[in-house]
């Protein structure tokens, strides 16, 4: 077993990672079925929305390690909601994450299973504790790109399904 992983880089003023990170991109079109106004989304479905980057220093789900990770939001509207992430729940829900807002604004918004939301006020130095029980989504309510860094569980699993069909019980719109 091999308990030693290299580094990554983490540049704080940014959130940028450097090193072995796993990059992924969503565009408007990749979140079809998410938004409220769907006909906005076609024609703007090509639009870049969000990127991360994630770095996986353990890749089989260990029990007790940690994932690291960034998410950079676009400002953007999809008719008059705001730019968002998919949102999910997590598979494991005594599995927790901690959020922390690099730069930017807008909101996370938290749902429990009885659908009752909580909305969080994103911006520089914003530090959430966001509760495995709890839906969670970003929201880019400002005007530049909002970017987050992440730790969570790398057995907390996700479970986009619910947040895709059901939706989330509040939306933020312009």
């Amino acid at each position: 077993m091999q308990l030693t992983v290299p580094p990554v880089m983490t540049h704080l003023p940014t959130g940028m990672l450097e090193g072995d990170v796993t990059e992924i991109s969503r565009t408007v079109g990749d979140l079809a079925g998410y938004w409220q106004d769907n006909e906005a989304a076609l024609r703007i479905a090509d639009e870049l929305l969000y990127v991360t980057q994630t770095w996986f220093p353990v890749t089989d789900g260990t029990e007790g390690a940690v994932l690291w990770g960034n998410t950079v939001l676009m400002p953007g509207k999809v008719g008059s909601e705001y730019f968002m992430t998919r949102g999910h729940f997590h598979l494991k829900r005594d599995r927790c994450e901690l959020c922390i807002t690099v730069s930017g604004t807008g909101a996370l918004v938290l749902m429990d299973d009885a659908r009752n939301v909580e909305v969080q006020e994103m911006r520089a130095g914003s530090t959430h504790y966001v509760h495995g029980h709890l839906a969670h989504r970003t929201v880019n309510t400002g005007s530049e790109p909002l970017v987050f860094l992440c730790a969570w569980p790398a057995d907390c699993g996700h479970d986009y399904e619910v947040v895709r069909t059901q939706g989330f019980a509040k939306r933020l719109l312009a």
